[in-house]
């Protein structure tokens, strides 16, 4: 299953790379926008045959983030299943907008609607009332973001901190001494990002006998690349930083900027960031689309209901399913090896090795190798 789910993950993001990137292939489908591959249309007339939607944030589909890896794999799923797959998108960032969406979902026939992010929560608490009888699975939505999830509502969250460890652990191993850690919002998700990122550091300088790393760490208080964010990333890098985690939406932006102009280096987040920049030498990704058709598998074998295992609760996926990592492939490392990340992927899957989840701010890891320098 881990091979099939990798493999499935790579040949997706080849695709969606080539298309962001605009290469050209004789493989016609891979310049094909959404419309024209799946028949979608943003927001398909009353009636449409769907069997099952995904309703966007009010990025587009083609975002190279949560939207375009989330519709890859409810695509995947419908192509797979010989089912339709259309896409909503909603006219504005407000609930009413995300909700008018799902009410055409509905309308068109869907079985499943799918969707991904916080911001969700409410219209979602909405509509999993007004259509008992269709499924919803929302993607990054916590119990902490809708606190009573309906039997027909299936919640996925991540352990971002065992991505965040391995990301850490890679880097020191890697040879980089000097880390910085760029966080957006203080939110849960985010937080244990960090936190695992410094658990991993510390383990591989213990592993690998290495003295003198160092770790910057900041939350800049915002989602959006800005001009104050990047300042800051200059001076990391002026001062000796040689890779920034950059964590939180478009904020890597700002660091891609900053790591150009001094020749510095970053690590991504979500998704697998190496088509954004040269200068993303790997990425702490969530499989989403691996996500999205494990939930559908268990959504389908049950009449378009989900079971006991993902019904009216949050689920949080992590190694051991297959929906977080780094993607090897892409990476450019110098030193750590395929055999080293597969040899501290087993140990987590298998549960030799814990990350601390902890997401309290007032309480960071402990270290005993490395120095961090909790930033305001």
């Amino acid at each position: 299953m881990k091979k099939k789910l990798i493999a499935l993950a790579l040949s997706v993001s080849f695709i969606l790379s080539l298309a962001a990137c605009g290469t050209k292939t004789t493989d016609t489908r891979a310049t094909e926008s959404a419309e024209e591959k799946t028949g979608a249309s943003v927001v398909p007339g009353p009636g449409g045959a769907t069997d099952i939607a995904f309703v966007t944030d009010v990025a587009d589909i083609a975002d190279q983030s949560f939207n375009q890896y989330t519709w890859a794999g409810v695509q995947q799923f419908a192509t797979d299943n010989g089912l339709t797959a259309n896409y909503y998108q909603p006219a504005e960032d407000s609930d009413e907008a995300r909700l008018k969406e799902m009410d055409n979902a509905v309308n068109d026939g869907a079985k499943v609607v799918v969707m991904a992010g916080y911001l969700f929560a409410s219209s979602l608490e909405k509509a999993q009332e007004k259509y008992p009888d269709i499924s919803f699975l929302a993607l990054d939505v916590s119990t902490g973001d809708l606190a009573s999830p309906g039997k027909n509502t299936a919640l996925i969250t991540y352990r971002e901190e065992q991505a965040g460890y391995l990301a850490g652990y890679a880097a020191v191993t890697d040879g980089y001494k000097e880390l910085g850690f760029l966080g957006g919002k203080a939110v849960p998700a985010v937080v244990r990002y960090g936190y695992g990122f410094v658990q991993g550091a510390d383990q591989a300088a213990k592993d690998s006998g290495v003295s003198g790393v160092h770790i910057k760490y900041w939350y800049s208080g915002s989602f959006v690349a800005t001009d104050t964010i990047k300042e800051r990333m200059e001076s990391w890098y002026t001062e000796g930083t040689e890779v920034v985690f950059a964590c939180g939406g478009s904020i890597c932006n700002s660091c891609i900027e900053a790591a150009n102009a001094h020749g510095g280096k970053m690590i991504g987040v979500d998704v697998d960031q190496s088509i954004l920049d040269h200068c993303v030498i790997t990425s702490a990704t969530k499989a989403l689309s691996n996500s999205v058709m494990l939930v559908l598998e268990d959504a389908k074998a049950n009449d378009w209901k989900f079971s006991d295992k993902y019904a009216g609760k949050e689920t949080i996926l992590g190694v051991a399913e297959d929906c977080v990592g780094l993607p090897m492939e892409s990476s450019m490392f110098s030193t750590f090896t395929q055999q080293q990340y597969d040899k501290l992927f087993a140990s987590l899957v298998d549960g030799s090795l814990v990350v601390d989840k902890s997401f309290d701010t007032a309480v960071t890891p402990e270290v005993s190798e490395i120095t961090v320098d909790y930033q305001d």
